[in-house]
């Protein structure tokens, strides 16, 4: 359950959030959700603005796991099971009264989920000195990590972002018991345009339990809000604290066009322009 102070830290509009789910093949996705809130200290609620397969996820696959996080750094974890929507009532004109939406020329909340908790942890916070001391480890390990299968998977873009010092790097996998689950601000940097290399100097316990060549996603995002997500194999931890992930999927998950860029979408002829 969710106590007062942490239904009052899940309010504010400034604030990562984000939401774990699994596609049509059981492989995990992630996806900033900034609007998650408590509805009450059992339930949580979402509101839509845009498309994206996640919102499609929860409705086929309902387990997901989330991740709220503060501007004081502290955090939130947890696994809940998507229960329903609506497209009216009083969830929806809360969300459109507020200032960031009822202002907002181009969009507006359309669509409010719900979501039961099943599991939360308690409150914790972020050890800034270990993901220091692992973003610079990434760093310095890259250049021994190997090129993996030379897929060209990354574009410049994409590596620059994931391996720049100020971006914050989450990564999904699905547990066993079917939901996904997130692993907050992973040191990971690029050692080649298909191969991240990723320093256990936090959550390691978790990172350990993820099995080698299991599917995990990460996604990216920097504080001009430019983000990516990539998903690939896992190579498990590596006793000397690092590990490395193969990347064989890459999604702009940007507005105003998010979609995969990696493998290349097949170009077709357009022949119907609906004139």
């Amino acid at each position: 359950m969710l106590n007062d102070a942490d239904i009052r830290a899940f309010e504010p509009d400034a604030k990562i959030a984000l939401l774990a789910t699994s596609d049509a093949g059981g492989l995990p996705r992630l996806s900033l959700i900034t609007t998650i809130q408590a509805k009450t200290s059992t339930s949580l609620m979402w509101g839509q603005f845009c498309e994206g397969e996640s919102k499609q996820n929860v409705q086929r696959r309902p387990k997901t796991g989330f991740l709220v996080m503060n501007a004081e750094r502290e955090l939130w974890r947890g696994k809940a099971r998507w229960t329903g929507l609506v497209r009216e009532g009083e969830d929806y004109e809360l969300y459109n009264h507020r200032p960031i939406y009822r202002y907002n020329t181009y969009f507006g909340i359309h669509t409010v989920h719900y979501m039961d908790l099943v599991s939360v942890t308690p409150k914790g916070s972020l050890s800034l000195p270990r993901i220091g001391v692992g973003a610079v480890g990434a760093r310095l390990a890259a250049p021994f990590a190997g090129k993996g299968e030379g897929k060209r998977a990354l574009s410049s873009f994409s590596r620059e972002l994931i391996g720049g010092m100020a971006t914050l790097r989450f990564l999904s996998f699905v547990g066993e018991d079917g939901f996904p689950w997130i692993v907050p601000v992973v040191p990971a940097h690029p050692a080649s345009d298909s191969r991240l290399v990723i320093a256990a100097t936090v959550y390691r316990d978790e990172l350990e339990r993820i099995p080698q060549g299991a599917s995990v996603a990460l996604f990216a995002m920097n504080m001009d809000m430019q983000s990516v997500l990539v998903r690939g194999s896992f190579s498990g931890v590596h006793p000397c604290g690092t590990a490395t992930l193969d990347v064989d999927w890459v999604y702009n998950s940007m507005p105003p066009l998010p979609g995969v860029v990696f493998p290349r979408p097949e170009l077709k002829a357009v022949r119907d322009f609906g004139i």
